[in-house]
């Protein structure tokens, strides 16, 4: 046979920030009795059972009022730390694109001073002066926004780019390589599941 289903306002039970709002409300209650200096009297009344029970209840509500606290300064640090991240992409972001048009009109100021004088054939040793500042870098749009993870290795070729660093090819090629895994862990995960579910049909 098959079993009722229970009523759903018996199931309903209080949450943690329920509670703790029941208790803030019953200590501001508290606090306005105290003062008519019947606060004292209420509790002369209590008999042990009733006191215990209500520092059981305050305990309780202190050991909640605490963990709350703990998650809430987690949450902020976090929220700040990536804060802090999309600050310092943001700001090299704006000053590789400064250095970028910089780098462009000097490129075509020489290429000017080129075609007016004669080459003498000389080339400078080394990669040219900004080769690497204008690295593309690839990257696939997701339907969120990126992860702090992924901010924190932009920023850090961003700032090789911005030095003009020959670090510039191994972090891109970390940097792909590490998101072609992704890909394929991902796509491991969606044939895992698609097999699970071919076995149960």
């Amino acid at each position: 046979m098959m079993q009722e289903s229970p009523d759903p306002e018996e199931d309903e039970t209080p949450t943690q920030s329920d509670r703790l709002s029941i208790l803030s409300q019953e200590i501001q209650t508290l606090k306005r009795s105290s003062t008519n200096n019947s606060y004292e009297e209420r509790v002369k009344r209590l008999s042990v059972a009733e006191l215990n029970e209500l520092l059981e209840e305050i305990e309780t509500a202190i050991k909640d009022y605490s963990e709350e606290l703990v998650q809430q300064l987690a949450l902020r640090d976090e929220l700040e730390f990536e804060k802090e991240v999309k600050n310092s992409f943001i700001s090299v972001l704006i000053e590789v694109q400064n250095k970028q048009r910089e780098h462009k009109e000097t490129a075509k100021k020489k290429k000017k001073l080129k075609n007016g004088s004669p080459q003498n054939g000389k080339q400078e040793r080394g990669h040219m002066p900004g080769t690497y500042l204008t690295t593309v870098i690839p990257y696939e749009k997701k339907n969120g926004p990126p992860s702090v993870e992924d901010l924190q290795t932009l920023t850090k070729i961003l700032h090789a780019m911005k030095e003009d660093s020959e670090k510039v090819p191994s972090l891109l090629t970390d940097y792909i390589l590490k998101g072609e895994c992704a890909f394929q862990q991902a796509f491991c995960l969606i044939l895992n599941e698609l097999n699970l579910h071919t076995m149960f049909i």
